[in-house]
């Protein structure tokens, strides 16, 4: 299971209203991008679902029980890579099984298990100071899927990588999330990698943040990035963002 659901959720920081009545779902196993203008309140969002904050009205539930504290049934992935600079591959994947009290040997099998399927072999015992950007992104990939989460949050994970390494990673997370079938929370700015990977995409209002329109991305996979289909949805995409990003410019 993992099912998150917003219902009617709304956030302040200060005066400042970062969120308001915010409604949407993610079902089980569910693959969904937010999209949204800067300042919309997207990583709100996420750290709502991940129970670093707590919103000041409405509710949000995963599997139908109210988050309440931090919430050590989801994964998080950053942009930052957030690696721990002084463990190695292997030791940065069997943090959390650690601190959860798994035996050496239960953390080895889980560290070799998402070390194979992340495609790191053989650099299991470099540091992330040896590491490409986009390996150092697998490391936070495998190390989020290690504490077995029930969803996965991911803030803009590939917004610092060069153009064909971030293509490279969107099909390698596809190929993982397929395998393992966790629901996924993903914030993007980029629609051509909401359509590529999302089951579907919410796009948010400029600030304070909305939901304004969900679209149901109905193809089949694996995806063809150039295929008409995909055209459609994108442009459909596209000119409901490209409104909020100018009503957001001229707040």
């Amino acid at each position: 299971m993992g099912r998150l659901v917003l219902n009617s959720v709304s956030k302040k920081f200060n005066n400042f209203q970062a969120l308001l009545n915010v409604n949407f779902e993610v079902a089980d196993g569910e693959f969904v991008c937010l999209l949204g203008p800067s300042g919309c309140g997207k990583t709100t969002v996420l750290r709502l679902a991940a129970g670093l904050v707590a919103p000041d009205d409405g509710s949000i539930c995963l599997d139908d029980k109210k988050i309440n504290g931090v919430n050590k049934e989801c994964g998080f992935v950053f942009q930052e890579y957030a690696l721990f600079p002084w463990r190695t591959v292997k030791e940065n994947i069997e943090f959390g099984p650690q601190v959860k009290g798994m035996t050496k040997t239960e953390c080895e099998s889980i560290s070799k298990h998402y070390i194979d399927l992340v495609g790191l072999s053989g650099f299991e015992n470099h540091y992330p100071k040896e590491l490409s950007g986009g390996m150092k992104q697998r490391v936070g990939i495998a190390r989020a899927y290690a504490n077995n989460p029930k969803l996965l949050l991911m803030d803009e994970p590939f917004g610092a990588l060069d153009a064909q390494t971030r293509n490279l990673m969107q099909g390698e997370l596809l190929r993982i999330w397929e395998t393992e079938h966790i629901s996924v929370l993903f914030v993007t700015h980029s629609v051509d990698e909401a359509v590529y990977l999302a089951d579907k995409v919410v796009v948010m209002s400029a600030r304070p943040g909305k939901v304004k329109e969900i679209f149901d991305v109905k193809l089949t996979r694996p995806r063809i990035r150039t295929s008409m289909e995909a055209n459609i949805i994108r442009d459909s995409v596209l000119k409901s963002l490209v409104t909020e990003i100018k009503m957001a410019a001229n707040k």
